[in-house]
Parts: C-alpha cells; sequence; structure tokens
C-alpha cells in the first residue's frame, strides 16, 4: 500500500459523483469516509473500494438533513486529524417551478445543499488551518451561474455555495487551506430522476457522464483552480466573467446617487 495522503470525507458518496469521486481519491492514496443515507449501498462501495486499492474505508450513514446525523459528521470533521479533504457532494435538485414545488421539500433542499455544507465546512476549516493543510471540494452546479435555468430555489442553493466558496477562498489565502468549486453542467447520474425528470427526458449532447466530470475537475484541482466547470469548452468566457464581476466590486458603495437615479 503506498503512503496515505489522509483521509477524505466524502458526501453523497452512495452513488453517482459522490461515488466516483471516493473511487478516484481512494486510487490517489487517500484513505476515505463515506458519508450518505445509504448503508447498504456505502458498505458494497466501501468494500469493493478498499479490496481494489487497499485504502482504508469508513462508512458514515447519516441524513445530513436531520440535525443529530448532521452534528455525527461535523464531530468527525473536528476530532479526526487525518482528514485533509472534505468533499461536499450532497444536494438534491428539482426542475419544477415554484408554483409546482412543495414548499416542505424545498426547505429540505436548503437544508442539504445550504444548511450541510455550510456546517461541514465550519467543521472542517479550523482543523486544516491549524496543521497548514487541506482543502475543500464544493460541488455547486453551473445554475450558480444562471439559476434562471431550473428550479430558483435550487439555484439559489447552489449560488450560495459558490458565494460561500468565495469568501472561504479570501478568507484561507495564505492558510494552506485550498476550496474549490466545481460547477457541473447536466450529468449523467440519479439526480434527474430524483428531481423528477429521468435523464433521458435531456439532449445527450449536454450530458456528461459522471466519470468525465469527476475525472476533469480534479484535473482543476491538481491545477489550483478555484472555479471548475468542465462543460464550458470556451474558458474564456468564464475568465470574462470573472474579470467582469471583479471590475464592479470596487465600485458598488458610495456615498453619491449614481447620475441614472437622480431625479
Amino acid at each position: 500500500m503506498s503512503t496515505s495522503l489522509g483521509t477524505a470525507l466524502v458526501t453523497g458518496a452512495s452513488s453517482g459523483i459522490g461515488a466516483i469521486y471516493a473511487d478516484r481519491l481512494a486510487q490517489r492514496g487517500y484513505d476515505l469516509i463515506l458519508v450518505a443515507r445509504n448503508r447498504t449501498r456505502l458498505n458494497t462501495l466501501a468494500a469493493d473500494i478498499s479490496t481494489r486499492t487497499g485504502r482504508a474505508v469508513e462508512v458514515l450513514a447519516a441524513d445530513l438533513v436531520e440535525p443529530a446525523e448532521l452534528a455525527v459528521v461535523e464531530a468527525k470533521l473536528r476530532d479526526d486529524a487525518s482528514i485533509r479533504l472534505l468533499v461536499n457532494n450532497a444536494g438534491i435538485g428539482t426542475h419544477t417551478s415554484l408554483l409546482d414545488s412543495d414548499v416542505e421539500r424545498m426547505t429540505n433542499l436548503i437544508t442539504l445543499n445550504v444548511t450541510a455544507p455550510t456546517r461541514l465546512a465550519y467543521a472542517a476549516v479550523p482543523g486544516f488551518v491549524q496543521r497548514g493543510q487541506g482543502a475543500i471540494i464544493n460541488i455547486a452546479s453551473i445554475v450558480a451561474l444562471a439559476p434562471e435555468l431550473l428550479n430558483g430555489v435550487y439555484g439559489g442553493s447552489k449560488a450560495f455555495l459558490l458565494a460561500f466558496s468565495r469568501s472561504l477562498k479570501r478568507e484561507l489565502a495564505g492558510t494552506g487551506v485550498h476550496v474549490q468549486a466545481v460547477l457541473p453542467g447536466a450529468t449523467a447520474t440519479e439526480f434527474w430522476d430524483v428531481g423528477g425528470l429521468p435523464v433521458s427526458n435531456l439532449d445527450p449532447a449536454i450530458v456528461m457522464t459522471a466519470e468525465n466530470l469527476v475525472d476533469a475537475s480534479l484535473v482543476g484541482f491538481d491545477r489550483g483552480e478555484f472555479i471548475t466547470v468542465p462543460s464550458l469548452h470556451e474558458g474564456e468566457l468564464l475568465e470574462a466573467y470573472e474579470a467582469a464581476r471583479e471590475g464592479l466590486t470596487g465600485k458598488l458603495s458610495s456615498r453619491t446617487v449614481a447620475a441614472r437615479y437622480a431625479a
């Protein structure tokens, strides 16, 4: 067995993007803590990865919508000094409009997509900073940049995750802690079925495999990228977007009213 790179904790690890991250990180030399609700799936995945890679794989079955179960994962992040990487992947979505959505389901979406990754980051970051190394990969979505494409609550939750990642990146500069926000486009996972729109309804030309998505994202991670959009071929467009956004930053607050609003 090769020397361990430390432990990676991956949420939403029982299937899809999370399961691929678990596999790829183990192949790189990380031991794993796999978090999801489905213990049976986690156990199967853990046995397979451990057998193939020789890495230590721990299963932590938890529903991150439930405060007590989320707290168990937070405690693991605070107390386990071997953890070097947090992959905030767990999340749910929907394509239905506000008028057609159940508000309780949307509230659960916010809890899982916003509250859980926020609390897990708060649990992990102090230890990372103290040890002078660590990384957080937040799995957002292209709807973080275009929240009107799908349900607004889902888009808003991913926009939050991108904004939160930006703030973490600024605060943690120089600490040895890296933050990456991954923005997948349409990806061939169970996400679409759970959200009520099977992936078979989408144009195949816009749907990426989870394997390609994760492999590309890890290339971006290795390069130290902050925002990684594997499906965006015109990288210069993202660079222009970021430059325009940064150009606004110093001009957004003033004691005087802009001339276009003068009475």
